[in-house]
C-alpha cells in the first residue's frame, strides 16, 4: 500500500492551532517526558467503584488506561461493585445489613455479590477491548486476565455481629499475578475472594486493592474516588502526605473529614507495606489520572511513606538538570551566565533539592579559606516552590556546610533578591568585604550587591 502523503503548509499558514496552545503543548510534553520515561516497566494498581462503569465515566478511562499501557506500565484494575450489589439486592427484596461501613453478606446477598460482579467483569472486559478507529484505543491490543488471584477467609463475629460471608483478604497470588503482567497482560480484579475449602468470600474494594499493592510491591496505588483528596480545615486540598502526617491528621478529631479516616489508613497501611505512592484522584475528573500521574502538581492527594523532598550533594548526572533550572533565571539577569563545562567542572561545590526525584533547587558553596569566608552562589528554585521553603531548605543546608569547614561568615552578591536574604539574616556590606580574588573578578555591568552574614 503506497504511504499517503501530505503537503507541508508555508511557514506562516494557518495550521487551526494557535501558538499559544501549541507553546503549552510542548512544555507539557517535555515536562512529562521524565514520567513517561520512569515509568516503563513498574507495576501500578487502579481502583474504582462500580460508580465509574455506573456513570458511564469508565469509556474514558480505558483510553487513559490504554495510554498507560502503551508506555509500559503493568497495570492491575480492582474494581468494586456497591451500586450494582444492591440493586440486585432490590430486585429481589432482600433487606441488606451492615456492620459499621461493612456489608453483612449472607446467602442471599453472596448471590447477589457473584451475579453483580460478574456481571460487572465481563462489562470491564468488553470495554478494555474496544479497538475503534479515530479513537484513543485505536490500534490497542489490550489483553486481560482474570481468575482466582485472591485467597479469602471469613471476617468472622465483629462487635457481636456475625459477618458470614463477608470476608478479608488472606493471601494474593502475587507470583501468579507477575506472569500475566509479564506476558503484557492487564490483570483484572473483582472483590471476591475464595478459600482453600472452596467457599467464595465478599471483600472490600479497600482491601483487595491495598493487599494486592503490598503483594506486588507495587510503584503506585490509586483509588479513584468521590473527592478531589484530602482537605485542610480550610477546605484546601492537602497534595503530598507521608504516612507520619496522615496518621497525625487522623489523630485531630476536628481535621479529619469521613473521607480521610476511609481512605488514609488504607494508604498508610500500603506505603508502610512496601508500595512507594498512594494517590487519592477525583473520579469524575475527565482524565484525572494522566493529570495527577504527568503532571508534577497533580489533582489529588498523594500520601507516601517519606518525605518527597530531599537535599544532597549534586553529582555530574544533574548537570542537566541544574542548567535547566538557571537558564531562566541567567536569561532574566538575576543570575550570571554559566557554561556547561564550568558546571562540570564546579559541580562538587552544588547541592541540590529533589522533589519526587526532580531537582527542583540549587545552590553553590565556594569557600575561601584565606578570608575564612564563603561565597553562597547560583541559589536558585523552581518557581512552583519558591512559596513553599525549598530557597530556606538550601540557604540551611549552605549554612551547614559553611560551619562544618569552619567558615565565620557568608556573602552573597544578588541583583534581585537583596530583600530575601536580608529576611534571612543578611546585611548590606561594602565590596571591601569579598575577598581580593573575587573583587577583582567584580562585574560593575551587574551592579551586583553585596550581602553577608555573621555564622556563628
Amino acid at each position: 500500500m503506497a504511504r499517503q502523503s501530505y503537503s507541508r503548509l508555508p511557514e506562516g499558514h494557518a495550521t487551526g492551532m494557535s501558538d499559544s496552545f501549541a507553546s503549552a503543548f510542548v512544555q507539557w510534553f517535555r515536562s512529562a517526558a521524565p514520567y513517561i520515561h520512569g515509568f516503563r516497566g513498574r507495576t501500578f494498581v487502579v481502583a474504582f467503584g462500580g460508580e465509574v462503569v455506573d456513570d458511564g465515566k469508565f469509556v474514558e478511562l480505558t483510553h487513559d488506561l490504554n495510554l498507560l499501557a502503551s508506555v509500559g506500565v503493568k497495570l492491575v484494575l480492582v474494581h468494586g461493585a456497591r451500586p450494582q450489589i444492591q440493586r440486585e439486592l432490590d430486585l429481589r427484596g432482600i433487606e441488606q445489613r451492615y456492620a459499621g461501613a461493612v456489608r453483612v453478606t449472607d446467602e442471599g446477598a453472596l448471590a447477589c455479590a457473584k451475579q453483580a460482579s460478574g456481571r460487572l467483569r465481563v462489562e470491564i472486559e468488553a470495554l478494555l477491548s474496544m479497538g475503534l478507529p479515530n479513537s484513543p484505543m485505536a490500534g490497542s491490543e489490550i489483553h486481560v486476565a482474570s481468575g482466582n488471584f485472591v485467597v479469602a477467609r471469613p471476617r468472622g463475629i465483629v462487635d457481636g455481629v456475625d459477618m458470614l460471608y463477608t470476608g478479608e483478604v488472606r493471601k494474593i497470588e502475587a507470583n501468579a499475578i507477575r506472569r500475566r503482567l509479564d506476558d503484557n497482560e492487564l490483570v483484572l480484579i473483582s472483590p471476591l475472594g475464595y478459600s482453600p475449602t472452596g467457599e467464595i468470600f465478599n471483600l472490600t474494594l479497600e482491601d483487595v486493592a491495598a493487599e494486592c499493592a503490598v503483594a506486588l510491591q507495587a510503584d503506585k496505588l490509586i483509588f479513584l474516588t468521590d473527592e478531589s483528596g484530602v482537605a485542610d480545615n480550610d477546605g484546601k486540598l492537602m497534595r503530598e502526605l507521608t504516612a507520619s502526617d496522615a496518621q497525625a491528621l487522623l489523630k485531630t478529631d476536628n481535621e479529619a473529614s469521613d473521607f480521610a479516616a476511609e481512605y488514609l489508613p488504607v494508604a498508610m497501611k500500603s506505603c508502610r507495606g512496601g508500595v512507594k505512592r498512594v494517590h487519592l484522584v477525583d473520579r469524575k475528573l475527565d482524565g484525572g489520572l494522566l493529570l495527577e500521574l504527568f503532571t508534577h502538581e497533580g489533582v489529588g492527594t498523594m500520601i507516601s511513606q517519606d518525605s518527597l523532598e530531599s537535599l544532597r550533594q549534586a553529582t555530574i548526572e544533574d548537570v542537566g538538570s541544574i542548567l535547566q533550572l538557571i537558564e531562566p533565571l541567567e536569561a532574566q539577569g538575576v543570575l550570571a551566565k554559566r557554561s556547561r563545562e564550568l558546571l562540570e567542572i564546579e559541580i562538587d561545590r552544588f547541592i541540590v533539592l529533589e522533589h519526587d526525584k526532580l531537582i527542583v533547587g540549587c545552590a553553590a558553596l565556594y569557600p575561601s579559606a584565606e578570608e575564612n569566608a564563603g561565597e553562597l552562589a547560583c541559589l536558585a528554585v523552581h518557581p512552583h516552590f519558591q512559596n513553599a521553603g525549598a530557597g530556606e531548605l538550601l540557604l540551611r543546608e549552605v549554612e551547614k556546610r559553611a560551619r562544618e569547614l569552619k567558615l565565620n561568615r557568608l556573602f552573597v552578591l544578588t541583583t534581585v533578591a537583596a530583600h530575601w536574604f536580608i529576611e534571612h539574616g543578611f546585611e548590606s556590606a561594602p565590596l571591601s568585604v569579598l575577598p581580593a580574588r573575587k573583587v577583582a573578578l567584580y562585574n560593575y555591568q551587574r551592579n551586583s550587591r553585596v550581602l553577608q552574614k555573621a555564622l556563628s
